[in-house]
């Protein structure tokens, strides 16, 4: 996959301010609502919520530091790798979603949870668009991180942000989905 760096980023953005404007819009639900569940073994909205919150603290620092130490100028065309697309593909939204086994230490199932759930996402979705613009002075391919599973794995910095943000689009998804089941139960 070849685009401009520049339209992947905007497209990045957009999803971002996409995630941002949904989950402000949960933090007007009860928090009865929020702590919903179907069964014990399923997420609740703030569960989702959470799970994405762990991943923001482990990748905005990961990011936040390549990009500093960056010695790579940007480029007009970003192209992603087999491992990039891989990674991108497997933790997008799709309609019929995959079940995905979470690694227990991003699970956040029974946590006790509130409103500030919500308000720590909003503020690393912020922290994330930063970090996009900031990126625009830098090579998105050559640029490298490690990623949550493997310190060991690299990927391209414009293959990160769309893993990082394409698996927040997932599970933003999944609490609006989580939702309207609380809604109609």
């Amino acid at each position: 996959m070849e685009l401009t760096s520049a339209k992947l980023i905007q497209e990045l953005i957009e999803t971002t301010q996409q995630n941002i404007s949904v989950v402000d819009k949960l933090s007007n639900q009860p928090i009865e609502k929020l702590n919903w569940k179907s069964n014990t073994e399923s997420w609740s909205v703030l569960e989702c919520i959470a799970h994405l919150n762990n991943y923001g603290d482990f990748y905005i620092p990961e990011i936040t530091n390549k990009i500093k130490n960056s010695k790579h100028k940007s480029s007009k065309l970003f192209k992603s790798n087999w491992l990039g697309r891989y990674f991108s593909k497997s933790v997008a939204y799709q309609e019929n979603l995959n079940k995905m086994k979470t690694f227990k230490s991003m699970n956040p199932i029974n946590s006790k949870l509130d409103i500030s759930t919500l308000q720590k996402f909003i503020d690393q979705q912020h922290q994330i668009i930063k970090l996009l613009n900031t990126s625009k002075t830098i090579n998105l391919d050559k640029t490298k991180t490690a990623i949550s599973i493997s310190k060991l794995i690299k990927l391209k910095l414009g293959d990160t942000f769309r893993v990082l943000i394409y698996h927040n689009e997932r599970h933003v998804k999944q609490a609006e989905k989580v939702l309207r089941a609380a809604n109609s139960y």
